[in-house]
């Protein structure tokens, strides 16, 4: 038992950060009420933790192969904590926010980290294991937030959905103190501050954009500004990367079709899987009438069958192809969502979404634990830190941008139902629909139309669920296409035939590219 202590400690600071992202979903009215501020302006609640753990993903991983990974891990818990008990006793609304971004700052300092420190704790079919629990938990994070901040809203209060993560850093910390080991060498060089400047201006301001447009619109000034502003961010990036020899990304591993197909993968696979639980959340609670706990609660078959999947796919399959297993698990993700949308119609509440959830539950087992160690594998091990950032910053991003693409989405199809139905001012109703302020839409009716709207709500928040979900389905299936392009058959060597317990590795062809991409 001893030697899963340090998959304990891991874990621990994984589920705390993930489930960070989606926990503060249900809470978002009781806050608005409590501190006196406009549901949509704590929006930012939400996107600002999204949007700082994105954009700082892959300059954290460049400093823990300078600083070394268990000291970085350790040090983004600390501020984790501290800014976890910030947002508990906010004040306004101000505070909270700022909270949050600073929380985004610890929560990429410790993800960033993950996949060096497993490889560094466990080999062989130990690492497989590892990586099957470190997938469950990740992939489950996602689906039990909601339910955990529905049970601390309820019972407790909102700021405890903050403050429930002061025990668990601490416990968190003891461990690393205890059982991770010290880290050995690291990587010399200076810091890449202008590569880590320029890509958080561009990834910041694409994610702004996006989260922009549901609002003031694709056509507007302000989102063709910040897309240019990205454009720009982008090209400067690529610039300081090809001439700095510390780069903090490699742009010679991008030559490694199948380390591209692994990023392609990673920032799907979120936008798939994860991007509509905001929507079917605010659908559940506003429109159907459940409770948060409740309507948390229909995310529970997807954590459930994610967990055991991930525990076969380590325990089981470890050492078969990545390009099989990720592309597969993108496909059964598509194929939920699909599910999803054919299941859901103008008179459904929550026993229409647990089929597709379960079938999504199943792709995010498969994939999410192959995903993190192929692409570990696909990289020197001194660029352990680089494809870690890599990965997960590509997952935020595409959860970020998810959630946002598929608020146009859910807005567009609301406002074309309600239009057809011949409802006053369908443009700002369905806005009002996706913020979750049914319950005022029909407030300010005469007790007579209240039926009528209610019926024309339902109906359109369906019609965006069902968009939404369809768009969810297509970005699923083009990740599993362009895995199984993408990812080369793991092609060991003879050594490694041998020893069932080896780590799977992508095509021995795409190696020479990696290694001559080396500069130290």
């Amino acid at each position: 038992m001893r030697k899963w202590w340090p998959l304990v400690a891991v874990c621990l600071g994984t589920f705390m950060l993930l489930v960070d992202v989606t926990i503060v979903n249900v809470a978002l009215p009781e806050m608005a009420v409590d501190l006196g501020t406009s549901f949509s302006s704590l929006q930012w609640v939400v996107d600002g933790y999204a949007l700082s753990l994105a954009v700082l993903l892959l300059g954290a991983g460049a400093l823990a192969d300078r600083l070394g990974h268990r000291r970085l891990y350790i040090g983004g818990l600390i501020l984790f904590a501290l800014s976890s008990l910030a947002c508990g006793v906010a004040g306004d609304d101000r505070t909270l926010i700022a909270g949050r971004v600073v929380q985004g700052i610890g929560a990429a300092a410790m993800f960033t980290t993950t996949f060096a420190l497993l490889n560094s704790a466990y080999q062989g079919r130990a690492r497989g294991v590892a990586y099957g629990v470190w997938g469950g938990v990740s992939g489950a994070a996602a689906a039990i937030g909601p339910i955990l901040g529905g049970l601390l809203t309820e019972a407790l209060s909102w700021r405890w959905i903050f403050l429930v993560n002061l025990p668990v850093s601490v416990a968190a910390l003891v461990l690393c103190g205890t059982v991770l080991a010290a880290d050995q060498a690291v990587r010399r060089g200076r810091f890449d501050l202008a590569g880590t400047v320029t890509f958080t201006v561009a990834a910041g301001a694409l994610t702004l954009a996006v989260i922009r447009a549901t609002t003031v619109g694709w056509g507007s000034a302000q989102t063709w500004g910040l897309l240019l502003l990205s454009g720009l961010g982008l090209v400067s990036f690529v610039l300081v990367e090809r001439r700095s020899p510390d780069a903090m990304l490699d742009l010679a591993l991008l030559r490694n079709r199948s380390f591209v197909g692994i990023l392609v993968a990673a920032l799907l696979v979120n936008f798939a899987a994860f991007a509509a639980f905001t929507y079917t959340s605010i659908w559940l609670q506003t429109v159907i009438g459940l409770s948060p706990l409740r309507a948390g609660l229909t995310g529970l078959p997807m954590s459930i069958v994610s967990v055991i999947v991930s525990g076969v796919v380590g325990a089981k399959l470890h050492g078969r192809s990545p390009r099989l297993l990720i592309g597969g698990g993108m496909l059964l993700i598509g194929l939920g969502g699909a599910l999803c949308a054919l299941l859901l119609g103008a008179q459904s509440s929550w026993p229409a979404l647990i089929a597709g959830y379960a079938v999504i539950g199943a792709g995010v087992g498969l994939a999410m634990p192959t995903l993190a160690e192929s692409a570990m594998g696909s990289v020197p091990a001194h660029r352990g830190g680089m494809a870690g950032g890599a990965v997960t910053t590509a997952r935020q991003l595409g959860f970020a941008i998810g959630i946002a693409v598929l608020g146009t989405v859910f807005a567009a199809r609301a406002e074309d139902h309600l239009g057809a139905q011949g409802a006053p001012e369908p443009e700002q109703t369905a806005h009002a629909l996706a913020a979750g302020q049914a319950g005022r839409i029909l407030a300010a009716l005469p007790g007579g139309l209240r039926d009528t709207v209610d019926r024309a709500l339902h109906g359109a928040a369906v019609a965006g669920l069902d968009a939404g979900f369809l768009v969810s389905a297509g970005v699923g299936l083009l990740g599993g296409i362009a895995v199984l392009i993408l990812v080369r058959p793991a092609a060991p060597a003879r050594s490694e035939r041998t020893r069932p317990g080896s780590p799977p590795r992508v095509s021995s062809d795409d190696r020479p590219a990696e290694h001559a991409a080396v500069h130290e």
